[in-house]
């Protein structure tokens, strides 16, 4: 019985002592492994400085050159090009078909504003122009005046942290696009700031069109309140806004037509838009 239990006993041991046969691994297939390996990171990297995702570029930005004069034939055209681009958007052409389209008009903030007085101006005089913005805001809103939606593109040299939008031009946009439903309801259609309130969601990255979205909250006597917030075109919140505009006591004595011009008037109703390049149609002649 001492002998089965001695026999059993260097078994087990030899089966311990005696691990699985060493593998040899032929250099061939250390290359196979390596070359698949550098083509993974090769077209990783390839793809990443094609496409890299949002967060990167706030990391790490890829410099850009400083914005052109607006009126070279260079800033023209692009300016002419982005005009297209925002005339096609998904979101303003499903909002023109809209079934209560008839309910609303469009406006061109600052497009027909006067020289002597946009030059002076910070958002239609000192940032106009490619890079910064291009275009005047597209505004589209309620007849009633109770809600809009404003439509612009912001470029790449009106930055805090380079690729991401200054929070003060977006306060700055906020104020302005505000100001417009808020002003628009009080009795003179003269108002001025008395409170606004931002909170930032998200990164509003550079070089985009996004869009203001503002509802009336309440309106009585020289006051009104509203609310706001920008969007990208997925949808997605970038910052949160109230304010509270008043009128003040001597609106009496400031110039409405100029505060009109500078909103933008509304554009006569046409079976189809009217771009910055074509001008307003001319007056029909009288027989």
């Amino acid at each position: 019985m001492s002998s089965n239990i001695l026999r059993r006993i260097l078994t087990n041991a030899r089966v311990f002592s005696t691990g699985p046969p060493p593998t040899s691994r032929s250099p061939h297939r250390y290359l196979r492994t390596l070359g698949l390996g550098g083509s993974v990171a090769i077209t990783g990297y390839t793809l990443g400085a094609f496409y890299p995702h949002p967060y990167i570029t706030f990391i790490s930005p890829r410099p850009a050159p400083a914005p052109p004069d607006p009126d070279s034939p260079q800033s023209i055209i692009y300016t002419a090009t982005l005009e297209q681009t925002l005339q096609t958007l998904p979101l303003l052409t499903s909002h023109r078909a809209q079934p209560d389209a008839h309910e609303w008009y469009e406006s061109r903030p600052y497009a027909n504003y006067p020289e002597q007085l946009r030059v002076n101006s910070l958002t239609a005089g000192a940032l106009r122009g490619p890079g910064k913005l291009a275009l005047p805001p597209l505004v589209r809103a309620r007849k009633d005046e109770s809600e809009a939606l404003v439509i612009m593109h912001v470029g790449r040299g009106v930055c805090g942290h380079d690729g991401i939008i200054h929070g003060g031009l977006l306060a700055t946009i906020l104020d302005e696009s505000l100001a417009r439903t808020a002003i628009i309801n009080l009795p003179e259609k003269i108002g001025v700031t008395a409170n606004l309130s931002i909170n930032y969601r998200a990164p509003t990255f550079a070089d985009q069109f996004i869009v203001v979205r503002i509802s009336l909250v309440d309106k009585a006597g020289r006051k009104s309140k509203v609310t706001g917030k920008v969007e990208d075109l997925k949808g997605n919140v970038l910052v949160e806004a109230h304010a509270t505009f008043v009128q003040p006591k001597y609106a009496h004595l400031l110039k409405s037509k100029a505060v009109q011009q500078m909103m933008g008037d509304p554009e006569p109703a046409r079976s189809t838009p009217v771009l910055l390049s074509e001008g307003m149609p001319p007056p029909p002649s009288k027989a």
